[in-house]
């Protein structure tokens, strides 16, 4: 029987909810084994095919199945590609995707077939690993004819070997590239042999004797994919290319014994899987690479010279390097799309052929990402902003999938202090909160015996920035803050509790924190005493930064505690803060520079500091207003970067000079004037390793928040607050989702006058504060002229 596999998109239709899960299978072991190819290493690399065929009397109305991996499956019926997964995890929590594959299934002969790989040592860091393995469990009776068991046949893909990335000077942990040689191993006379028989899936929290991985249901939608084509071909040596290509299929021939490079341009950075179709050309090899940006060619061995990129959108005079993957024909007509998918706004294809030429048919890209869906709108009188935020979703979009990602091309990591911000980027902009929930969960899931979280999770190897922990505690506030299951975040408390008491034990009498373990990232600063992301510590261990982002968590946890939890907690942290306040005052205030210094010892001075006693309310609102003009003005201090800015940002607005912030956004400008289309990991975009981390997408927010002026005044967003900061706007409109609905603003200037649309929805109050004076809103629509 010849073995097909198409590439289509069947899948984004057919995934059911968890809800549809059969009760036994959450509270019973499953009668589906977990199965694995026979004779091959459970830890190493490898990538395997399972297969059953089933006959059917009659095409089902529905047959409801659920399947799960390790490390990754796709998932066949009849060719169509109709899932894959299983969504990222750990092995106290492995996800299981639940599909209906009756769309696929026909009266008679169906064919099942999963891809299933590890990439072993390689595999991705944010891929966690017992071993090897697959399952399939039918939700009803019919569908129980599919379960995984020896009855299901098995192969190993011996075309398939990893290549490694030839990225240097840098940290890259998102997995190998695939070598295909094509001619090593015929898929269709190859023998199919019986699956072995591990033992039963296990959901979580069912006792057997097996062990491994505990199975729970997927908790988020199935990723969206969606085609789109590469955008212009600029640049060609050794080939004359249709003025069609790559816009629109063009069927290219590449002739014997030459080499020729193509450097296609996807105008933006993408997250996509990229589709080659081609015959032909036995022997030939084909190269796709992938890249963010080009770096410039220099003729030295300084890494911080060596990965200067400079301008985007220019490729002259730069070289290609990164991620690869490689492919040998066969002669046959194949459709090559990788197992993960690839970042790249550049895609680069090299092919040498050898006694035949080769035919290329097609080379387009299938989008891929978490499938959110926009219901925000922002427009003013400045249409460069409308593009920072064009280019803000994009960023978060792209370092959203299964899991938020900090980078979606070196680590594809799920770091606290980079998901905070996405979590706000998401519920201001889509009001889906199923990705925030699952990363509050994913964090909390990782706590350490020692009470902290760990960094970054799911994560193959632990790491651990204590102050990453404090911002996880600030994610259940924005979560309370606006969304109305405060539930979930009671049920978070103790985590909270564990993460101060962490802190508690190097607290020293004063309160200050001394000596504290591990890595204290708080930004990517530099000078002026800080390193690798650390601030300053003077001989005694102590930090005012450390300090202060304690400070600011326990007064969360007072307002949570007050609002959910017990009143004795509340009391201790209130306690604690009034003493961390006074502490901080007296230790690290300089009366000479009326600001706040990085240590006691007052010879470094920082932004970051002075951005944290603001919001850890450390001054009255007067002296905080002043400290933030100084802040602003004192080009001395160590300067916050492009992430910390959304910290500063927050000072800014809360000292009252929310009119300042459409002034503090060079970043982003110099950014889009040096071609980027996503935001970089730095504020030195020209040295930056990553072109796409989403802490830089917080004008995404703050475009909403701080311009705009929507804001929650409470729990749950039940009071809404419009405080607009319009500085030289002469209009500015736009509309975010709501719990209950959506708000929606406009702001129009004549003749030195305001008018104000506001509506919100209906079953809610609000405010609307204009220099300071306050108008009551009600549910419905308000306006509010001569301002």
């Amino acid at each position: 029987m010849k073995f097909i596999i198409v590439l289509t998109l069947a899948l984004i239709t057919h995934v059911v909810s968890g809800q549809s899960v059969d009760p036994d299978l959450l509270s019973k072991k499953w009668n589906a084994f977990w199965i694995e190819a026979p004779g091959t290493d459970p830890l190493g690399y490898g990538v395997y095919l399972f297969r059953k065929v089933i006959t059917l009397s009659t095409r089902p109305d529905e047959f409801v199945v659920h399947v799960s991996a390790d490390n990754r499956y796709k998932l066949f019926v009849n060719g169509d590609w109709v899932a894959h997964g299983p969504a990222r995890g750990d092995l106290y929590h492995w996800n299981f995707e639940t599909i209906d594959l009756a769309p696929q299934l026909k009266a008679g002969e169906n064919i099942i077939t999963a891809v299933v790989w590890n990439f072993g040592d390689q595999r991705p860091e944010a891929q966690i690993s017992f071993r090897t393995a697959f399952i399939l469990q039918g939700n009803a009776k019919e569908s129980e004819i599919l379960n995984t068991n020896k009855s299901w046949s098995c192969q190993r893909d011996e075309r398939y070997t990893a290549v490694n990335p030839d990225l240097i000077y840098t940290y890259y942990v998102s997995g190998p590239g695939e070598r295909i040689d094509y001619n090593k191993h015929d898929l269709s006379t190859a023998a199919w042999i019986p699956a072995y028989e591990l033992w039963h899936g296990i959901p979580k929290g069912v006792f057997d004797w097996s062990y491994g991985w505990m199975l729970i249901p997927r908790s988020i939608p199935m990723m969206e994919l969606k085609p789109h084509r590469l955008n212009k071909l600029r640049k060609a040596e050794g080939i004359t290319v249709s003025s069609k290509f790559p816009s629109t299929a063009t069927s290219i021939t590449f002739p014997p014994r030459k080499k020729t490079t193509l450097i296609l341009d996807q105008g933006h950075l993408t997250n996509a899987y990229p589709v080659l179709k081609f015959r032909k050309g036995k022997h030939a090899v084909i190269t796709l690479r992938y890249a963010e940006a080009l770096y410039k060619k220099e003729n030295t061995s300084d890494w911080k010279t060596h990965q200067q990129k400079g301008n985007r959108d220019e490729i002259e005079g730069k070289r290609f390097v990164g991620v690869h993957d490689q492919l040998i024909s066969n002669g046959e007509a194949q459709t090559f799309t990788p197992l993960w998918w690839r970042t790249y706004r550049y895609l680069q294809l090299e092919v040498e052929t050898k006694e035949d030429a080769l035919i290329m048919d097609d080379l387009y890209g299938i989008f891929t990402g978490y499938p959110f869906e926009v219901k925000s709108a922002f427009d003013t009188s400045d249409k460069t902003l409308s593009k920072i935020h064009e280019t803000g979703w994009r960023t978060a979009r792209l370092c959203a999938g299964e899991t938020y990602m900090d980078c979606p091309y070196y680590e594809q990591l799920q770091y606290v202090g980079d998901t905070r911000i996405q979590a706000l980027v998401s519920l201001f902009n889509t009001g889906d909160d199923k990705l925030v929930r699952q990363a509050i969960d994913q964090l909390d899931h990782s706590r350490m015996a020692e009470g902290i979280t760990l960094s970054r999770y799911p994560t193959a190897h632990p790491q651990q920035i204590p102050t990453f922990s404090l911002w996880w505690i600030g994610m259940l506030y924005d979560y309370w803050h606006y969304q109305p299951d405060t539930t979930y975040v009671k049920n978070k408390l103790a985590g909270m509790r564990q993460v101060l008491h962490f802190f508690s034990k190097y607290q020293q009498p004063d309160g200050s924190i001394a000596h504290p373990p591990y890595w204290q990232f708080t930004d990517w600063a530099e000078g002026n005493g800080w390193d690798k992301g650390v601030a300053p510590m003077d001989q005694n261990g102590n930090s005012a930064i450390l300090d202060l982002q304690l400070c600011m968590a326990f007064e969360i946890a007072v307002i949570l505690e007050q609002n959910l939890g017990f009143t004795q907690y509340e009391k201790l942290y209130r306690a604690k803060a009034a003493q961390l306040r006074e502490t901080i005052l007296s230790k690290y205030w300089d009366d000479n520079k009326a600001l706040f210094a990085d240590t006691g010892e007052k010879k470094y001075f920082s932004q970051h500091t002075n951005t944290l006693a603001v919001l850890a309310n450390v001054l009255s609102d007067k002296e905080a207003k002043s400290l933030m003009k100084r802040t602003i003005a004192d080009t001395t201090l160590t300067q916050a970067t492009i992430y910390f800015k959304y910290y500063l940002h927050q000072a800014v607005a809360k000292a009252g000079l929310g009119d300042m912030y459409l002034n503090l956004l060079d970043d982003w400008h110099d950014q889009l004037a040096n071609g980027l289309t996503t935001w970089a990991e730095i504020s030195n975009h020209n040295q930056a390793r990553s072109d796409c981390h989403a802490w830089g997408a917080s004008p995404s927010i703050e475009f909403f928040r701080i311009v705009l002026g929507i804001d929650s005044g409470g729990e749950s967003f039940n009071v809404i607050q419009i405080k607009p900061h319009l500085d030289k706007l002469t209009e500015a409109s736009g509309k975010i989702p709501h719990p209950r609905g959506e708000i929606t603003v406009s702001y129009t200037s004549r003749n030195g006058k305001w008018k104000a649309d506001i509506e919100i929805p209906g079953s809610t109050t609000g405010e609307f504060i204009w220099k300071g004076k306050s108008y009551p809103l009600t549910g419905g629509k308000a306006s509010f002229t001569g301002l």
